[in-house]
């Protein structure tokens, strides 16, 4: 991976900001492979997507079913987790859910195969938000956005900043001010059932099937190293 300047903490939590992120709706954007992707998008007009259990469950899902160059429909599959889904389209190492956004770190497995997984996940959903709600329209802000990730620190960094974000839901000013009560956090994002943080604990869960951290850099020994990690980022003498 190419190297560049070393960037300062506060400078990177600024980059991965969605200002800075590549419209696709606006600018061309070329992914290439064995190279690694933070792509974001949130509600139109910033309103929530997800507004029940299921809508968390439903877009896990299509994290796993959608990943595939084969086509599925998910309203037939009684065990989606089970399927064989044949050639990825990417692998995924991180994702985090949160009411009016979603967050994934990727790298593409096959030629177009970010753009593809993305209209198949964002298309899917989408139908079935709107079927379900009776509503019509566009369900998502335009296309998504994605920033490429150019160096080992940003790389390594996007673990944090993804996995903090549910944070927000206890401790809304944390970004600005930092983490208040670390404890309360690391527990509460422990209980966070739709990010990926839990699977790097090891936990036995059948979302895990999810990730395919094979393609990205190997970071975390153990848990220990993976928690550890996440947190270091935000100590308490840094302020953003």
């Amino acid at each position: 991976m190419e190297k560049v300047d070393v960037i300062n903490r506060t400078d990177l939590f600024k980059q991965v900001g969605p200002v800075n992120m590549v419209d696709m709706s606006t600018r061309r954007f070329l992914f290439s492979q064995d190279e690694f992707y933070h792509l974001y998008n949130r509600g139109n007009s910033k309103q929530k997507v997800f507004l029940d259990e299921s809508d968390y469950k439903r877009f896990v899902t299509l994290l796993y079913v959608s990943n595939s160059t084969e086509a599925f429909k998910l309203f037939f599959i009684r065990k989606p987790y089970e399927i064989d889904r044949g050639d990825l389209l990417v692998s995924i190492a991180a994702y985090c859910l949160m009411p009016n956004h979603f967050h994934i770190l990727i790298t593409p497995m096959v030629e177009d195969g970010v753009s593809l997984f993305m209209k198949k996940l964002t298309t899917g959903y989408s139908m079935y938000f709107n079927n379900k709600y009776d509503r019509t329209g566009s369900l998502f802000e335009g296309r998504f956005k994605a920033k490429h990730v150019a160096d080992d620190e940003y790389l390594k960094y996007l673990y944090s900043y993804i996995h903090l974000n549910p944070v927000k839901l206890i401790q809304p000013d944390w970004k600005e001010v930092g983490i208040s009560d670390k404890g309360k956090a690391k527990k509460f994002i422990r209980e966070y059932k739709y990010s990926s943080y839990v699977d790097y604990l090891k936990e036995k869960r059948k979302e895990r099937l999810i990730l395919n951290t094979s393609q990205f850099p190997k970071y975390f020994d153990t848990q220990e190293d993976f928690e550890t990690s996440v947190f270091d980022w935000f100590e308490d003498d840094m302020r953003i």
